[in-house]
């Protein structure tokens, strides 16, 4: 019977580290093209679509670095930064489509699904709390985002009331939960864990996208009369 995968690939799946580096890579690819997307909405040039594609790329895996105290992962390898440029350059070849920045939104959605249960993965690696997993799960996905809308000009996800963090949240939590010794569940694969939890959050920001979900907003109480 032929087998279902190649040896290599195998290696790669039944590997915590080399999963991992596989779905970086693939994280950066994403946002990273995100970002030139946000560069090919305001017109900009291609200079300003790499710089784009790797401050969104590797922004928030960057934050999460400093912060757990490890070596920043695109300056170990050179690679990450390539594919934010390979990325930039793809956008850019593609030229003016109509469906292009509908697609920035899916894009974004994927890369909160994965990257939110990357950096909770890459920071239970260390021994962190769970708590401090699932944010920086957060951070990993939203921060490179942040800056992309930051130097596009437009509303931060953070300012707007439709679900973004909550998405990137939900992946990190359910990667957690799912891999909690608290539960019994820590023997789990991360690789079963890690597809439940993208789906999720990937779900619930494909939910918002396609039906218009979004977080209540603080009440505007009527004042009294008098």
């Amino acid at each position: 019977m032929t087998p279902l995968v190649d040896a290599e690939t195998a290696r790669v799946l039944a590997d915590p580290q080399r999963l991992l580096s596989v779905l970086d890579f693939a994280g950066v690819a994403v946002f990273a093209a995100t970002g030139a997307l946000a560069a090919a909405r305001e017109k900009h040039d291609l200079v300003t679509f790499a710089f784009f594609a790797a401050i969104t790329g590797v922004g928030g895996g960057t934050m999460r670095d400093l912060l757990l105290g490890l070596p920043v992962f695109w300056v170990q390898d050179w690679r990450y930064i390539g594919v934010c440029i390979a990325a930039s350059v793809a956008i850019w070849l593609i030229g003016r489509r109509d469906w292009r920045f509908r697609a920035l939104l899916w894009l974004d959605a994927i890369g909160l699904g994965a990257y939110g249960v990357l950096g909770a993965a890459k920071a239970e690696a260390v021994g962190a709390a769970p708590l401090i997993c699932i944010v920086m799960g957060a951070l990993t996905a939203c921060f490179g985002g942040v800056v992309r809308d930051l130097l596009a000009g437009q509303p931060s996800i953070l300012l707007r009331r439709e679900i973004t963090v909550s998405a990137a949240l939900l992946a990190a939590t359910v990667y957690v939960v799912l891999r909690s010794e608290a539960l019994g569940m820590a023997d789990l694969s991360p690789w079963p864990a890690a597809i439940v939890a993208a789906l999720c959050g990937f779900g619930l920001r494909a939910g918002a996208l396609h039906w218009g979900w979004s977080l209540p907003g603080f009440p505007d109480r009527p004042r009294k009369p008098g």
